[in-house]
């Protein structure tokens, strides 16, 4: 029942987005690739830190393993992104400099460097609590986090929240709480 009270999140997440006049299939898509893959990272990650490691003197920390998955990523990464992205990067960073004479070169690394910094810091916390709880509630988590920040841009930015969206909202939210309370009803171990 425990993972049957996921359904509701699902589907309140799908109803959010259902009369979305921007609605991509590819970007949908893409998200629940995301989310899907933030799940199996999460499962695979929790997994590591149970395993004892004779070379980190017992269970690996969440914060060993976040600098070990971060390294790696890099290292994976950087030639992707040097192939794909290289080529289109000076003339990119020309156009913008030309179009927009208040972001200067020191703006540009500054804002990237902080944008870097916390999204760093918020994986660092993700795995920090990872070491404490279930990788399905931290998943679940990361969803309602996102309708949260959607719910907060809509307060802020004063956007408006069509009836369906609002409906899926609050759907994927009682299902949130669902999943919560059936948890704790049949907790497993973290």
């Amino acid at each position: 029942w425990v993972y049957a009270s996921l359904v509701p999140v699902v589907a309140g997440v799908a109803l959010a987005v259902a009369e979305d006049l921007h609605f991509s299939a590819l970007s949908f898509f893409s998200a629940m690739a995301a989310n899907l893959l933030f799940a199996c990272r999460a499962v695979y990650s929790k997994r590591i830190m149970q395993v004892p490691s004779p070379d980190f003197g017992g269970h690996i920390s969440p914060a060993m393993l976040f600098g070990v998955v971060t390294t790696a990523s890099v290292l994976v990464m950087l030639p992707v992104a040097a192939v794909l992205e290289g080529p289109v990067l000076v003339p990119s960073l020309v156009r913008c400099f030309s179009t927009h004479p208040d972001v200067t070169p020191f703006t540009l690394i500054a804002l990237t460097a902080s944008s870097g910094l916390f999204h760093y810091l918020n994986n660092e916390v993700m795995y920090l609590t990872l070491g404490k709880v279930h990788p399905v509630t931290l998943a679940v988590g990361n969803t309602i986090k996102r309708i949260a920040i959607i719910l907060a841009s809509i307060l802020v930015l004063g956007e408006t929240m069509a009836p369906l969206a609002a409906l899926g909202a609050a759907v994927a939210i009682g299902g949130t709480c669902l999943y919560s309370l059936l948890r704790y009803l049949w907790a497993e171990p973290a």
